[in-house]
């Protein structure tokens, strides 16, 4: 490979990163159990999960029954359709696009 075609491989790649946008979602009625491994296998069958975020109490360290997750727009607008409403861990998850902190 000559040295342009290697750039040019790295400016593709490059480019498809920067367009691929990203949706947080908000997780709620979770389990207090469920753990963030537990969410991320559950999300990862609809695409790549770049993070995940258990809300804890800052005193007891125990779960506040909710989370945050994100990934990719597709994915994440699969999962919301496909995960509202269902049971997961023993209680019907709420599933929806994170609003920004106002």
């Amino acid at each position: 490979f000559s040295i342009t075609v290697v750039e040019r491989i790295f400016q593709l790649l490059f480019l498809f990163h920067s367009n691929q946008k990203n949706m947080n979602l908000y997780l709620g009625n979770l389990n207090y159990r469920v753990k963030e491994g537990d969410l991320e296998r559950a999300l990862a069958v609809y695409g790549t999960v770049h993070s995940v975020k258990i809300i804890k109490d800052r005193e007891t360290g125990k779960s506040k029954g909710f989370g945050f997750v994100e990934m990719d727009d597709e994915a994440a607008s699969q999962a919301i359709k496909e995960l509202s409403g269902s049971d997961f861990m023993g209680r019907q998850m709420v599933i929806k696009e994170a609003l920004p902190k106002a």
